[in-house]
């Protein structure tokens, strides 16, 4: 789905990266009569190039709006320590002081991340048990009891025969990938998804198509195109097709078009890969996930994927498959074979989150959590629409993008926020489009309604001094009626 860019906002975005490339170049001219460290002669620079420029004219001069290290768990509020730069250094420098702030910015979904009265307590006994690391590999002595406890309640969860852990949600994509594609196959993948889905499509060999995000008809298209010309010069069939989605697009905080999705993949005879990592533990009654958010039996997606770094508190991710699958993925994945196992801690840390979503702490808190999150989320979605700020996502989803547009808009925003206790999180291109720079808010379900009353006071103001409301304020019913309208 397309994000229509205001008229005024895209030029003066345009207007203000030409500047940035124009006194960039000519910085970087200037600077290379001055620069002390030069490469070794005929040597290129090893760290400086091109790909380099955004950092050195840009970032380097609003680093202090990302970093920024906190004091404290990642709860609804949070101490952040306060930085300085002193004159002459570039390098940002701690300061002893804190900054209690409201968190906005941490994928806490669910409030596991901070202490809990069931989860805690047996995470540290599992800390005193098994230690901190199982100092090896899951293929030769780092599987515990609680691994395989975690990989069976993982699979009972989503719905699928079998499951396996991994020690990092970023590396469980990029290490999958190129154990189940290679030359032969097409992986036909959401223009939007995640870095880690492109590092492991990559990395794998395997035949690359892109289709417009969440646009089910493009990707059919794209599908038919793909089965007709067949692989490149040889023209044969595709060994296999592999459609790659996610449940929650984290910069879009949209849902994933599942049902037509599936449909395709049903009548093109394609394999469905589908990333929860945002989706899983946040949307549906039980928390399980994109598919029971939109209906679609879990048995109709072929692979389906999740970390355990936003709804349950802790880290790492899973994949859940057929019997058969998991067990090729545990003797051929590089995550599998090679990287540390998951931290005991964090694995039990997963399992005591999963035993109060499903009601096994003997309590309905779980099921409370669901609740206050959907609630919070879109509450919070409503009210800054009607503050005539630009809110992308949709119902339900705990991530929502306020739009910001133009470059120095991203540090005015963030920098105004932490000034009045907020923290927030700017993202700006590379991680997304030139043109669609954003703050991005996490909603989480410790946050309280009076949390949520104070944070859309703030971002009202500071909508005001930035710029923000680019769309028309919404009236409610009574000031309509009122006004005669």
């Amino acid at each position: 789905m397309g994000v229509p860019i205001p008229y005024f906002a895209a030029l003066t975005t345009y207007f203000s990266y030409g500047l940035l490339f124009v006194f960039g170049h000519l910085r970087d001219w200037f600077r290379t009569f001055f620069r002390k460290n030069r490469p070794p002669k005929g040597y290129a620079p090893l760290c400086r190039d091109f790909e380099d420029f955004y950092t050195r004219n840009l970032y380097h001069r609003i680093q202090d709006c990302w970093n920024r290290p906190i004091s404290s768990a990642p709860d609804a509020w949070i101490d952040v320590i306060e930085r300085t730069r002193p004159a002459g250094s570039k390098p940002l420098q701690r300061l002893p002081e804190t900054r209690h702030c409201l968190n906005l910015g941490s994928y806490n979904y669910l409030g596991f991340a901070a202490a809990d009265e069931y989860c805690t307590d047996r995470v540290v006994k599992s800390l005193h048990h098994y230690s901190a690391s199982t100092c090896s590999s899951r293929m030769e002595v780092g599987t515990t009891e609680l691994h395989v406890e975690l990989e069976e309640m993982v699979a009972r969860f989503v719905g699928k025969p079998a499951a396996i852990v991994y020690g990092m949600g970023f590396a469980t994509n990029s290490t999958t990938l190129p154990a189940m594609a290679g030359k032969g196959t097409l992986l036909i993948s959401d223009s939007l998804n995640h870095s880690s889905i492109v590092t492991g499509a990559r990395a794998s060999g395997a035949k690359i198509a892109v289709f417009q995000h969440n646009i089910p008809s493009h990707l059919e298209q794209v599908l038919r195109e793909s089965i007709v010309e067949g692989q490149p010069r040889t023209h044969r069939p595709w060994k296999k097709i592999i459609i790659i989605v996610e449940g929650i697009y984290s910069m879009e905080g949209e849902i994933c078009r599942l049902p037509e999705i599936v449909e395709l993949k049903k009548k093109y005879k394609a394999y469905l890969y589908l990333d929860e990592a945002h989706s899983i533990g946040a949307l549906g009654r039980t928390g399980r996930g994109a598919c029971e958010q939109t209906g679609v039996d879990p048995a109709d997606v072929d692979v389906m994927m999740g970390t355990f770094t936003k709804s349950f508190g802790s880290c790492g991710g899973y994949l859940a498959g057929s019997e058969e699958f998991v067990a090729y993925l545990r003797h051929t994945s590089p995550g599998s074979l090679y990287a540390t196992a998951m931290s005991p801690p964090a694995v039990q840390q997963c399992i005591s989150s999963f035993k109060v979503l499903l009601g096994e702490d003997g309590t309905t808190r779980g099921q409370q959590k669901l609740r206050d999150l959907h609630d919070n989320a879109n509450w919070f979605r409503s009210e800054l629409r009607k503050l005539g700020v630009e809110v992308l996502g949709d119902e339900d989803s705990p991530v929502m993008p306020v739009m910001l547009y133009n470059p120095a808009k991203i540090p005015a925003f963030s920098r105004e926020c932490l000034k009045r206790n907020i923290a927030v999180v700017v993202v700006g291109f590379p991680a997304t489009p030139l043109l669609l720079s954003r703050a991005r808010v996490c909603i989480s379900a410790s946050h309280t309604r009076a949390d949520l009353e104070h944070a859309l006071r703030v971002l009202n103001e500071v909508s005001d001094v930035v710029s923000l409301k680019y769309m028309p304020v919404a009236l409610d019913p009574l000031e309509i009626k009122l006004k005669g309208l």
